[in-house]
């Protein structure tokens, strides 16, 4: 087993090593949705509307994301931070408390998702034609909530201990499984998008049989433990759900953008305008995933050396992020702008759904590489356990300028649904800018002057 020493080497290496598998767990974790979507798409007669249905169940999805970042993310830097320390008991605390919380809120929200699943549905901006597809999509899925959020959640703590290659492995046993049961269950045994939601909920529970079974095993530096309520350390509930609570914005914000982009694209364009926006924001997930890989890969190196007290490590791991991030940014906008039809076609053949996304995808990707700062200045506050400010630039982007500018852009000069796809571009830019000079003025440039 391959364990990553963030004592020694060069901080490019360490930052490859754990960014490389971290960007092949994040490929196959989005192929659970992406694959999904790629066959509902083509499903004969009904594709287009299973495809806008799957699409009104992603603030769901992503909700449960939020949660598991929650415990996840919140935790894993921590758990970092500890052992960067020589703390180990205490690394292994952060852990258990985590897989507490995780399995806890896991229960809440799979009870929530079958009482609610009509109502939030209705919300979301189901369509009496659409309703139909997203509920049976919902109903088979939300009873893979407690083994997506500890899959999803546990994984952190793997990578954490510097075994990226196992959490990799996590993630790719549920992947190759989904995959292969997707084009069975949706066209072999004829149950269509309800098959989808059962090859995904499967494939998640052996990726959480996978991820138990090595942090219960001898392998671990750091061994699971279910605590007792009465055993649960409250403040460092607090401490991790602080620490989580930016990715938790992100994600929960994401849901509320997708909630909002669907409620006013549907005024403008009906169900067609809603799968428009399902596949416009599938290659949005696609396109971000090595950003996420790099920038989640690099937590662990930037936590351990914070604990560790090596700024200049530091400094150096923050301009490689930046110049990984910035390469890949431009490299995704040419092709973006170049080749738009290739990447709609991985979820339509359907011509007018394709002539509606063209030019959206267009409009979407324009500010693309402002992504980066945004991801950049992130991870460096999550990192070093500046909560505060990872929340704030969290909601900056997302609750302060795109929810407001997809409500009141459409109204503009008769832009209609090109207004919502104008929102994120423009976010982007003033987003990403004003969370990394924040991060540069209030960290990097003092991490020269001053011990960490």
């Amino acid at each position: 087993m391959n364990q990553i020493d963030f004592d020694h080497g060069s901080v490019r290496a360490n930052i490859m090593q754990a960014a490389l598998p971290m960007l092949a767990a994040q490929i196959l974790s989005l192929l659970y949705s992406i694959v999904d979507r790629m066959y509902i798409g083509r499903i004969p007669g009904t594709g287009t509307l299973a495809l806008g249905g799957v699409g009104l169940c992603f603030p769901v999805v992503m909700l449960m994301t939020a949660f598991a970042n929650l415990y996840g993310f919140g935790g894993a830097p921590l758990c970092a931070m500890e052992r960067g320390r020589g703390n180990t008991e205490a690394a292994r605390k952060v852990m258990n408390t985590a897989f507490f919380m995780l399995l806890f809120c896991g229960v809440l929200l799979t009870a929530a998702a079958y009482i609610l699943a009509v109502p939030m549905l209705r919300l979301f901006g189901a369509s009496d034609e659409t309703l139909p597809y997203a509920y049976s999509y919902l109903q088979i899925y939300a009873a893979g909530t407690v083994p997506y959020m500890l899959a999803t959640g546990l994984n952190p703590y793997i990578n954490a201990q510097g075994f990226a290659r196992k959490g990799m492995q996590t993630v790719f046993i549920g992947a190759v499984t989904n995959i292969i049961l997707d084009p069975v269950m949706i066209f072999g045994l004829g149950l269509g998008i309800r098959g989808a939601a059962i090859a995904t909920v499967l494939s998640q529970i052996l990726s959480m049989v996978t991820a138990l079974r090595f942090l219960l095993s001898e392998q671990a530096e750091l061994r699971l433990a279910l605590l007792k309520p009465r055993e649960l350390d409250l403040h460092l509930v607090s401490n991790i759900t602080g620490l989580g609570f930016s990715n938790f914005v992100m994600q929960f914000t994401n849901s509320l953008v997708a909630v909002v982009c669907n409620h006013v694209l549907s005024g403008y364009g009906g169900d067609i305008a809603v799968s428009v926006y399902t596949i416009v924001s599938s290659v949005r997930s696609i396109m971000d995933v090595p950003l996420l890989a790099v920038s989640n890969g690099s937590g662990p190196v930037l936590s351990y050396n914070y604990g560790a007290r090596r700024p200049g490590r530091l400094k150096e791991a923050i301009r490689i992020i930046c110049r990984l991030g910035v390469a890949y940014t431009v490299l995704s906008w040419i092709l973006i702008l170049a080749f738009p039809e290739f990447f709609i076609r991985i979820f339509t053949s359907d011509r007018e759904l394709i002539s509606h996304a063209v030019p959206a995808l267009h409009i979407y990707f324009f500010a693309f590489i402002f992504q980066v700062f945004q991801y950049c200045a992130q991870s460096v506050f999550k990192s070093l356990n500046m909560k505060y400010r990872a929340i704030f630039f969290s909601l900056f982007r997302k609750v302060v300028l795109v929810v407001p500018l997809t409500l009141i852009l459409p109204r503009i000069a008769g832009l209609g649904a090109r207004g919502v796809y104008m929102a994120e571009p423009i976010s982007n830019a003033l987003g990403g800018m004003a969370s990394f000079t924040t991060m540069m003025l209030t960290v990097y440039l003092k991490l020269g002057k001053e011990e960490v």
